[in-house]
């Protein structure tokens, strides 16, 4: 899938996005303690990949990390800036991030790679461990598909449920290694969800 057809897609829903997720207490707690506890003491810049509303880069700042957000959706970076106007928040690409070899010491990816088909998922990935350093973590969350790799319907475009083991394998492939991992059953109004920490091979 185009990185196009995704910008378009969350465009077309970007105030409304904004309004049911904005905020950091719209996070699962659990999900929330994670990313803190692996992305809070990284020794140097987090990149927030896929930032949206930018509201877990300002928590990640308001923690003291140096978090730089990065999107797609020229409506959320303005969200973003005008919400946290001493934040750093930034129009880009996870294909194409723009940031030099090994810089980053962390990156938080939460719910930005749902969309991605293996292939694409696979190029990502590789990027990401381009820009990041050695031993630098990498928190990923996404779409738990128990014992099946599948397609759905999302509400905003195409995504895909990833058994959870098999996304740790594309980690693994990719340079990354596996330190941590969080699940989240379904409920009434909530598909299953889970969460990966890795740290880049040294």
């Amino acid at each position: 899938m185009s990185v196009e057809r995704i910008r378009d897609a969350y465009a077309s829903v970007a105030g409304l996005y904004i309004d049911m997720f904005g905020t950091s207490d719209k996070v699962p707690a659990g999900d929330l303690a994670m990313i803190v506890r692996h992305l809070r003491s990284p020794g140097g810049t987090v990149l927030d990949v896929g930032c949206g509303p930018g509201h877990l880069t300002a928590h990640l700042r308001s923690l003291g990390v140096d978090a730089i957000g990065i999107d797609l959706v020229p409506a959320f970076i303005a969200h973003a800036k005008a919400a946290h106007p001493d934040g750093d928040y930034r129009l880009g690409s996870m294909t194409g991030l723009g940031v030099p070899d090994g810089s980053a010491a962390g990156i938080l990816s939460y719910y930005s790679l749902i969309h991605l088909p293996p292939p694409d998922l696979d190029d990502v990935l590789s990027e990401f461990r381009r820009v990041t350093a050695p031993g630098a973590t990498l928190v990923a969350g996404f779409f738990d598909g128990g014992d099946e790799f599948a397609a759905f319907d999302h509400k905003v475009v195409t995504a895909y449920r990833w058994p959870v083991d098999e996304f740790a394998g594309h980690l693994a492939r990719a340079g990354f290694t596996e330190v941590e991992r969080r699940r989240q059953p379904a409920d009434a109004t909530t598909r299953a969800l889970a969460t990966i920490a890795a740290a880049r091979h040294r």
